[in-house]
């Protein structure tokens, strides 16, 4: 029978590059940036790792395919790598296969490491054409904000929100994200933002305004895994060790039936329960710290904390204006600021979330240190409301 992932992986050390517009690396250099802070943080020669997965998204661009860029630019001592690309939740599944191969036994040593280099792409957003052929029947003329707005428009019937309602609580998303991400020195947009601006902003995709949307950007995060009773061995304390990992892929019930109503993701209420589920946690509301979630676009966050069980279906956008999830709320939520301050490259995401919570387990994280944090959750969504994946991870204390 299945027991699950919790407390067989502690995380020895992490790494995280700085993010944003690095006209100054190339996706070599960011992996590097990365790795250095990584090794030296897990206090072990790199010739003791023995396995490791690298992500990225859009490999077309930038790294190409296969574990050989990570390899050879790591100089990693011939061992296996595996490359993965799940959407959005690409750096988080990098990390579910390292933290597999050691809770397996396959690997004293793994590392899990997440690049993307997509500034350089010469594109505004995203890269098109990735979606495979069925994307021209299915999704023609669909953008990612324009995909999303319908995901508020739903909510919105859903719930009978009023359109100023939603405005001010998606507005106070981006508010706080904002607050946040002014006092961490590793984000791309490292300036706060009043309220007036983001709601006067010009208008994307209605109702998701210019400060609703994340940007995308360059960077790279890793993760170095072992066993709690390795860790010990080296001379860790306070270990950080791995309470659940899930993912959910969508079926095809979303897009092609209409019990769907566009209104909330199904794969992240489905992946958040298992998470629970696994780490032993009955009332997430009041045992989970802190969150990362995936803020693609404003909605996306205020609906996956519905999603994810903390806010009663409907009202989440009331804990947002209530200040639930700011820095000094009840469970702070994008306390780095999230992928709105950060951006989005891909392949790396995942790793940095996990990065964030990792220095707050350990009382790290410098000037938006939050105090005493037990349990730290982070969720990615890879695609579209209709069709996705979503990934949720949960560390903590090893003995929380």
């Amino acid at each position: 029978m299945a027991k699950g992932i919790k407390d067989k992986v502690a995380i020895l050390g992490m790494g995280c590059s700085k993010f944003g517009e690095r006209w100054d690396a190339g996706a070599e250099e960011l992996m590097v940036e990365a790795f250095k802070e990584c090794v030296a943080d897990a206090g072990i020669d790199m010739k003791q790792l023995q396995a490791a997965w690298f992500s990225t998204a859009i490999d077309e661009v930038h790294v190409g395919k296969s574990g050989v860029p990570l390899s050879v630019t790591l100089r990693l001592p011939n061992i296996p790598v595996t490359h993965v690309e799940n959407f959005c939740a690409s750096g988080t599944e990098a990390f579910r296969g390292a933290c597999y191969a050691v809770a397996s036994g396959a690997a004293d040593f793994a590392l899990a490491l997440g690049v993307e280099k997509l500034k350089d792409t010469g594109y505004g957003g995203l890269p098109g054409g990735r979606g495979g052929p069925l994307q021209a029947l299915w999704n023609a003329n669909g953008t990612a904000p324009g995909n999303f707005a319908q995901l508020a428009s739903a909510y919105m019937a859903a719930h009978n929100v009023q359109y100023d309602d939603l405005k001010r609580a998606i507005g106070h998303v981006s508010w706080k994200s904002h607050q946040n991400g002014a006092k961490n020195t590793k984000a791309h947009l490292q300036k706060a933002v009043d309220m007036d601006t983001i709601l006067n902003a010009p208008m994307i995709a209605a109702p998701l305004g210019l400060f609703d949307c994340c940007g995308v950007s360059d960077g790279a995060a890793a993760a170095i895994v072992t066993t709690p009773e390795i860790a010990k061995s080296l001379g860790k304390h306070d270990l950080i060790s791995v309470k659940a990992l899930q993912l959910a892929v969508s079926n095809g019930s979303e897009s092609g039936h209409n019990s769907w109503d566009g209104s909330y993701l199904h794969t992240t209420r489905i992946a958040s329960k298992r998470a629970y589920e696994e780490a032993g946690i009955k009332n997430p509301r009041d045992e989970v710290s802190m969150f990362e979630v995936h803020d693609c676009f404003s909605v996306t966050e205020l609906v996956t904390m519905e999603d994810l069980h903390i806010s009663e279906t409907g009202k989440g956008w009331k804990d947002v204006l209530d200040g639930f999830y700011d820095a000094d709320g009840k469970i702070p939520c994008q306390i780095d600021g999230g992928l709105k301050c950060f951006g989005h490259p891909i392949g790396a995401s995942g790793l940095r979330m996990l990065y964030e919570m990792y220095l707050q387990l350990q009382g790290k994280a410098g000037p938006r240190q939050l105090k005493d944090p037990r349990i730290g959750m982070t969720h990615n969504l890879g695609g579209l409301p209709r069709e996705n994946v979503s990934s949720v991870s949960i560390i903590g204390r090893l003995d929380a």
